[in-house]
């Protein structure tokens, strides 16, 4: 555009014509004289840059783990000379979902399904485990305050997923350490999350959990006077919760037997045993299907045994 129309332009609407950095035929514009933001978006221009990321992991820790693979190494972003435009939005707080507790139609008891249990739990106790002496049940007789107690077990359970008992409990040892020589809501509300990524960075995904850490213990104090919640739905509306560390904690820290603490070891070795009539495709299933038929004094040691088992015993589990 020659200087003598951009001025003509600028004085016949109001608006300052610019050059594009983009394209010589493109002309953003600017507003002038209009007081307080814009809200009409002159031109958007969208700019595909190649980005390389030299840590993986740290981009898989920034974004959710079943869309991280999915994501291309690419990144857009949003220029424009007369508007700022802001996309990110605040997360809300999770919502408490209602946890399913039975089946519709109970699934019936597997044939010589004692049998097993029997055989099973004898074998167990010849030969000890990771989970006897460093699973969540062991950490919270290193804490003197009952409160303590039951948050300690929590953080043991949050951090044990995709981890080994005994990273776990190291990772445990070292947080009660950073954070003052004891587990509690305070103490992990007032570390900064360099500490706490500090002392669990050898578990699995510990960029993920050290917020959630830090967003369930500032919920734990606003909500449920710094104290680990009494009912499952309550528990898995914590962030990193979800109904396998839910059931666990009220057995261990509230002493509440309410359901089956389902992980990858009491899954697969169950479909192994033909426990259920057609192999069922995640926990939660699994969950299910057991309570439905297993007596309800068996619930909460069937994840004990079956996770020991697993660990000395099974391949597949022990992998």
């Amino acid at each position: 555009m020659s200087a003598a129309r951009r001025v003509a332009t600028e004085r016949a609407t109001g608006l300052a014509v610019k050059s594009s950095p983009y394209h010589a035929a493109v002309n953003p514009c600017d507003a002038q004289g209009i007081p307080g933001p814009s809200t009409t978006r002159h031109w958007i221009h969208m700019k595909r840059e190649d980005v390389e990321h030299d840590d993986p992991e740290d981009l898989a820790d920034r974004l959710p783990a079943a869309t991280t693979k999915k994501r291309a190494k690419t990144k857009t972003t949003r220029t424009t000379t007369s508007v700022t435009i802001t996309d990110t939005k605040s997360r809300s707080p999770r919502k408490s979902k209602v946890i399913p507790q039975s089946l519709a139609v109970p699934h019936p008891a597997p044939e010589r399904w004692k049998e097993a249990h029997d055989a099973i739990k004898e074998m167990r106790s010849r030969v000890p485990a990771p989970v006897d002496t460093m699973g969540c049940d062991q950490v919270q007789w290193k804490e003197q305050d009952p409160k303590n107690n039951r948050f300690a077990t929590l953080i043991s359970l949050m951090l044990s997923s995709q981890t080994k008992d005994k990273v776990t409990d190291a990772a445990v040892a070292k947080l009660r350490t950073a954070v003052g020589r004891s587990l509690s809501v305070d103490a992990v509300i007032a570390a900064d999350e360099a500490t706490i990524s500090d002392a669990i960075s050898k578990v699995g995904f510990w960029r993920w959990k050290t917020q959630y850490i830090k967003q369930a213990a500032q919920r734990l104090c606003d909500d449920f006077d710094s104290d680990v919640p009494k009912t499952v739905d309550e528990l898995c509306s914590l962030p990193g919760v979800g109904p396998k560390m839910a059931f666990l904690a009220l057995q261990v820290a509230w002493k509440l037997n309410l359901g089956i603490g389902v992980d990858v070891h009491v899954h697969r070795i169950t479909n192994q045993l033909s426990w259920h009539q057609r192999p069922t495709k995640n926990p939660e299933e699994t969950r299910l299907n057991l309570q439905s038929w297993l007596p309800k004094e068996l619930h909460s040691e069937i994840n004990h045994m079956l996770v020991g088992f697993g660990q000395t015993t099974v391949p597949e589990c022990s992998n």
